[in-house]
């Protein structure tokens, strides 16, 4: 009920921040000159509006897009209002693990630092479709291919964070929708590809669940192994954007009934900048945040052992597909 009151009226939390705060808002005064980020989705959206705010805080970011046009228009406009923005571009479809794997050998080769990972892209409600590996397309942009990506640049972010004595920080975009799955299992791993019984609502529901499980138990990962990175999810709102092409006139339609929950793309970007970026999130790992606050996430998303499970069927179905 807190959530809800706070959520309406824009009330701050313990942070010190709220629902109606601005991503610029939260980062005000932090001066992060000296780390390197890459953001995926980053050309559109609450991505875009990361990539603005970052930069604006003097970080070196790193596009991470589909669309090269649409990546380069974005760079274009972030510099015109900052022309000292250090803002790149690289190619990037998550459906493909191909193309995860050329962007992170591209990036390699860059030799630039690794900060920061912002797991921010993704698509929502499409109608079933398989990606050209043959998998549920929900499923495998939104979690897979930051799955794969996260773990093939680990290798950077642990080298940088040893050499820098900075503290690395893995963000995963992760939705209220991550409490409506499919029922019982919370992961249909047994029918991830199956179009029997799919519903574009619950798979997103099961891919943003995926996002949070993930986070999780990469943080267990690296708090085992004694490393200097975080990993955390975030829910950045309900917000108009282009992630809702698939739904834009049902979304439309219920924001006249919901308006006071909607969110503007400034606010929506408010929680992955915090995380990102305030130093009041430093040590803090293994946690869900909505509006600038650690919130509890359902009872799936706690759930230590489907947070293990869901790391080994990803890890062989990413095998599954190399060989393929």
């Amino acid at each position: 009920m807190v959530g809800v009151i706070s959520l309406i009226t824009g009330m701050a939390g313990p942070s010190g921040f709220g629902s109606a705060s601005t991503a610029e808002k939260v980062t005000e005064g932090i001066d992060a000159s000296n780390l390197t980020a890459i953001i995926t989705g980053g050309a559109s959206g609450i991505g875009l509006e990361t990539t603005r705010v970052l930069a604006l805080r003097n970080v070196h970011v790193i596009i991470a897009a589909r669309s090269m046009e649409s990546a380069e228009k974005a760079k274009q406009q972030i510099l015109q209002e900052n022309k000292f923005a250090r803002v790149d571009v690289m190619k990037l479809d998550l459906c493909s693990t191909k193309s995860v794997r050329l962007f992170v050998e591209s990036f390699l080769a860059l030799d630039l630092p690794l900060n920061i990972l912002i797991n921010n892209a993704g698509i929502m409600f499409c109608p079933f479709k398989l990606s050209e590996e043959g998998i549920e397309m929900q499923f495998a942009t939104n979690h897979l291919g930051h799955f794969l990506l996260t773990n093939l640049l680990l290798d950077k972010m642990k080298q940088t964070a040893k050499t820098s004595g900075i503290e690395g920080r893995i963000i995963n975009l992760s939705s209220i929708a991550h409490r409506y799955p499919y029922c019982r299992k919370g992961i249909r791993f047994d029918k991830i590809n199956d179009k029997n019984g799919y519903s574009s609502k619950k798979a997103y529901g099961q891919s943003k669940l995926a996002n949070i499980l993930h986070a999780n138990e990469l943080s267990r990962r690296l708090q085992e192994e004694g490393v200097n990175i975080t990993a955390n999810s975030v829910h950045p709102g309900v917000i108009m954007t282009p992630l809702m092409r698939y739904s834009s006139y049902l979304m439309k339609f219920l924001k006249i009934f919901s308006f006071y929950i909607w969110k503007n793309v400034p606010q929506g970007a408010a929680t992955t900048c915090y995380v990102a970026l305030h130093p009041n999130v430093k040590g803090v790992t293994g946690k869900y945040f909505v509006d600038c606050n650690e919130f509890k996430p359902s009872s799936f998303a706690k759930n230590k052992q489907l947070a293990k499970k869901l790391w080994d069927f990803s890890d062989k179905l990413i095998n599954s597909i190399s060989k393929a």
